[in-house]
């Protein structure tokens, strides 16, 4: 299973203020979540009886 991370609200806005003053295209939708750090993590499942 895979858990996302998600950027700040912050990290988001400034982002957005960045790329408003820019004159180039936007860039590829994997450029931006790699420039935000949202991406997927490898999560580990604890996978048991259900018994403690």
């Amino acid at each position: 299973m895979t858990q996302t991370t998600h950027p700040s609200k912050h990290a988001v806005r400034a982002y957005l203020e960045r790329r408003t003053h820019e004159v180039k295209p936007p860039p590829t939708p994997e450029e931006i979540r790699r420039q935000l750090g949202w991406g997927l993590m490898a999560f580990e499942q604890k996978v048991g009886n259900g018994r403690s």
